[in-house]
């Protein structure tokens, strides 16, 4: 059951795959606040620690102790390497990234005076295969990767577990223009849908999950096996 005197926060949850995490955590008992940069419960942009710390402030004197953390929060800036900008770069991996680790280590000193936390990061099924044009998405989405298992270890034994989804082709604004071409190579032959990956969050997030720590959950329709 979740917890009755704490919430869960997720970043970038108010649309596409964010929003049918919210949606899906809502339905099954969490209290639930959603961060995002213009229309979340609270506003803030992952790449400011100072708004990030007030924000969270804000969550927990409206909703309690934040005892679950979705870091969903990301954007793409694509490009060849050989053309891609400084800021291209650092955009996407002060946000994907970077804003994560902010939004984690924020949330830490809850879970470790709960003695309770559950923590998951969405990242990616590019983290697992190169995919040309996409050198800052695919770098900040692999070290997602590297920082769950590494938090994952630091925090075990208080409680708390860390695990990661890497959704593949999902149904969502940011897969429009790329999704025709690629269909070909997701062997179920379909886009997934956000619900799917929002079901694979909720049972991370749950208590039936506790012995699942570090591991990372492909919801990708085959694409990486």
């Amino acid at each position: 059951m979740p917890p009755a005197d704490g919430c869960a926060l997720v970043t970038g949850g108010t649309r596409g795959i964010g929003a049918a995490i919210t949606a899906r955590l809502r339905a099954g008992g969490w209290t639930v606040a959603t961060l995002a940069r213009r229309d979340g419960d609270v506003r803030a942009d992952v790449t400011d620690t100072d708004a990030v710390t007030a924000a969270l402030e804000d969550v927990r004197e409206r909703f309690g102790p934040i005892l679950g953390l979705v870091n969903n929060a990301g954007v793409r800036r694509d490009g060849l390497a050989l053309r891609m900008s400084d800021d291209q770069w650092r955009d996407v991996l002060d946000t994907n990234l970077t804003g994560a680790f902010t939004c984690t280590r924020a949330v830490l000193p809850d879970m470790l005076r709960a003695r309770h936390g559950r923590i998951v990061n969405v990242s990616s099924a590019v983290a697992q295969f190169a995919n040309p044009g996409q050198a800052n998405y695919v770098a900040a989405k692999a070290g997602l990767l590297g920082l769950t298992r590494t938090i994952a270890k630091e925090m075990a034994r208080k409680g708390i577990t860390c695990n990661a989804v890497t959704p593949g082709l999902i149904e969502t604004e940011m897969t429009t223009e790329v999704a025709d071409d690629l269909l070909q190579y997701v062997p179920v032959r379909r886009l997934g849908t956000p619900e799917e990956v929002a079901a694979c969050v909720a049972f991370l997030v749950s208590d039936e999950a506790g012995y699942v720590n570090g591991a990372t959950l492909s919801v990708d329709g085959g694409l990486t096996a």
